[in-house]
């Protein structure tokens, strides 16, 4: 044991094909602050108002049905990481499952693709959010040039080191929940005021040409963009410690942690400021402690709490972005050059690199060619998503014919059945989902596809048939040592 832990903090130690292998850092403790840093953030700042807009007061509803997906889909993950507990996430479990090599590209690209999506809407957020929070008039090119310097440094923190990367997220998780807490205890303090009107919590307002059901839905494709996160949790597998044992208990505690205040903050919005006010706020949340608290200085505070909430987004998918990178470019499904790890700080560098540098188009694209980027980028990100849980939901009932020789975590089989059908429904045009969304998806799509086949030429050159990525052994190994 105290040499696994003098191995552990001196460097780490190499695998068979010469590179070190990632530390060990993450016990319970940061893996729930990982899990709930990462959930929590830009969406339920941003998003409050536009879910009321779709259900009138009953705004709490789309989020709680957006917590139930989560959870169920999360019950999937939990089986395939405590088998596979391995940093490629999603694209490992589609590969195990069925063997599709083009599928298993497609998988970890829109993976990819969703987690820098996610960290670029969450960098023009905190870009606007800087320029309300100091006063200053910002036109949409300073927007983009104060993103693009955030995620710089989002880059260098990541390449600083996982432990660097999850202690900031620490504290940036305090942070964001702190401006939730007070949202909350302003609603409490507020519960007897004359503004506090609990009848509107239950009252339904949809639009025209919408029954009930169709706007909960088009509400909670909305809503799950605030849920989204415990999924990039199962890539931080092999910076784990002993992550089959830990793994269940601590993802479903911060789903339940996230949803309780994700329902309580919807509810005291909606309580305390009208509908059509939250609808039109491009910061809901800071509409709602101006009624709730007036006369203290809270609304000029939490612009900067958000600040610092869609920041912690933003590290945390750029760290899931590219250890998922990493994962798959050890497995050879993308140019092993993508899965160099630096020699002194034992950080996967070539991966952050190339995930930065795309961020980077990606916020000038979107910013291009859309008024609205941050609407256009966080709904893109959960159309990716919903549609790679389907996939997982899927995975996780074909891979029961694989059962390892050692204990792992077996979900109830109808939740993953559950799962598939009410993910692919909300991937679907009749959730009310915009246009745009789909249109920058299938652009990604695309840029996947031109991928995959440079990278099959890329690894003809280097001699790795296709047939090498069916028969990976390690795939199923245990990671290196714990403590």
């Amino acid at each position: 044991m105290t040499q696994e832990r003098s191995a552990e903090n001196s460097a780490a130690p190499a695998d068979p094909s010469g590179q070190p292998e990632l530390k060990r850092v993450m016990g319970p403790k940061l893996l729930l602050l990982f899990i709930v840093g990462d959930i929590l953030g830009t969406g339920v700042y941003a998003l409050t108002g536009d879910v009321a807009a779709e259900v009138g007061g009953a705004a709490w509803v789309p989020f709680l049905v957006a917590f139930a997906v989560a959870t169920i889909t999360a019950f999937s993950y939990l089986e395939l990481v405590t088998k596979y507990p391995k940093a490629a996430g999603a694209a490992l479990y589609t590969h195990k499952a069925f063997g599709i090599h083009f599928f298993t590209f497609l998988v970890a690209f829109v993976v990819m693709s969703s987690g820098i999506t996610s960290a670029s809407t969450a960098s023009r957020a905190f870009a606007a959010n800087l320029a309300q929070g100091f006063g200053f008039e910002a036109g949409p090119w300073t927007i983009v040039l104060i993103a693009l310097g955030f995620m710089t440094l989002v880059a260098v923190v990541n390449f600083r080191g996982v432990g660097e990367s999850v202690k900031a997220n620490v504290v940036l998780t305090l942070i964001e929940l702190s401006g939730l807490l007070l949202v909350i205890m302003v609603g409490f303090w507020a519960f007897f005021g004359a503004d506090f009107d609990l009848s509107r919590v239950v009252a339904f307002d949809t639009a025209d040409d919408k029954n009930i059901f169709l706007a909960v839905t088009a509400a909670t494709s909305l809503a799950f963009f605030a849920m989204v996160g415990f999924e990039d949790s199962v890539n931080m597998a092999e910076e784990t410690k002993d992550p089959v044992r830990i793994f269940p208990k601590v993802m479903l505690t911060g789903l339940t942690i996230t949803g309780v205040i994700y329902v309580l903050v919807s509810i005291v919005s909606v309580a305390l400021v009208p509908v059509g006010v939250l609808a039109d706020s491009d910061t809901p949340l800071v509409e709602v402690v101006k009624v709730g608290a007036p006369g203290l200085p809270i609304d000029t505070l939490l612009p900067f709490i958000s600040m610092f909430a869609v920041a912690n987004s933003a590290l945390i998918n750029m760290l899931m972005a590219s250890r998922l990178i990493y994962g798959m470019a050890r497995q050879r499904v993308l140019p092993p050059v993508l899965g160099k790890v630096h020699p002194t700080r034992c950080t996967p560098w070539t991966a952050i690199v190339f995930t930065t540098l795309l961020a980077f188009g990606l916020i000038v694209f979107v910013s291009m060619g859309n008024a609205d980027a941050v609407a256009v980028l966080g709904g893109t990100t959960a159309l990716l998503l919903l549609g790679v849980f389907s996939v997982v939901n899927v995975a996780v009932l074909v891979l029961r014919r694989d059962v390892p020789d050692r204990k792992y975590f077996r979900a109830p089989t109808a939740l993953p059945i559950i799962g598939m059908i009410t993910c692919l429904y909300l991937v679907t045009p009749f959730t009310g989902r915009s246009s745009t969304q789909y249109v920058v998806a299938g652009w990604l799509l695309v840029i996947g596809v031109v991928l995959f086949f440079v990278t099959v030429l890329i690894n003809k050159k280097l001699g790795v048939s296709p047939s090498r990525w069916r028969d990976l052994k390690d795939l199923t190994e245990e990671p290196g040592p714990r403590n």
